[in-house]
């Protein structure tokens, strides 16, 4: 997964959360316990994905930290393969660019008898969809990233099954009550990604 310096994570090291904040703070933490204790195996997770972020740590803890990567666009934004097609028309400078589309003729006639031009039909059509859609969305990614964490750092512990049940179901009050007896740590980080999910509800 990509990352920067200013990625907001933390670090859990067996079942314990050692360190929480920006990468660079994490990265600075967990070099200090390497330090102490070499063979200490850490992951460190994002805090919206829960995707684990690797971290080179060789070297001094200021070279560990030189290594993290500082936001850039071109580490945050995706990238459209490139074309030699010239660009199309638009209005460049309110971002409005404009790309072929493929309608069957049905959609046209339609379109023609909607009020206002073809394009503005178009966009009030995606704004709507995405209004729909965004509410989804974030059950659906929250729903995956607190299963992400859960089953590589609770996989083995008691109700994890039944847990997982009750988030893909969206039922809180079971979900909590199985998570109770976990340890404190790991119980406390996925109720806060849980938390994402139930209030999008």
């Amino acid at each position: 997964m990509i990352a920067n310096n200013e990625t907001s994570c933390a670090a859990f090291h067996q079942e314990h959360r050692i360190a929480s904040g920006t990468l660079a703070q994490v990265a600075f933490k967990v070099k200090a316990l390497l330090i102490q204790d070499p063979y200490a195996r850490v992951l460190i997770f994002d805090d919206i994905s829960s995707h684990t972020i690797k971290v080179d740590f060789r070297g001094s803890a200021e070279e560990v930290l030189n290594r993290l990567p500082s936001p850039s666009p071109s580490a945050i934004t995706e990238i459209e393969p490139e074309t030699t097609r010239a660009p199309g028309p638009g209005r460049p400078k309110l971002g409005v660019t404009g790309k072929e589309i493929t309608l069957l003729p049905r959609h046209w006639d339609w379109l023609s008898k909607q009020p206002g031009r073809a394009s503005v039909v178009i966009r009030k059509l995606v704004e709507e969809a995405k209004r729909t859609d965004d509410g989804r969305d974030r059950l659906r990614l929250a729903q995956e990233s607190t299963y992400r964490f859960m089953s590589t750092m609770a996989g083995n512990q008691i109700g994890f099954e039944e847990a997982t049940l009750a988030l893909f179901a969206c039922d809180q009050t079971r979900f909590n009550a199985l998570i109770v007896l976990w340890p404190t740590d790991i119980r406390d980080h996925v109720s806060r990604l849980a938390a994402a999910l139930f209030e999008a509800l």
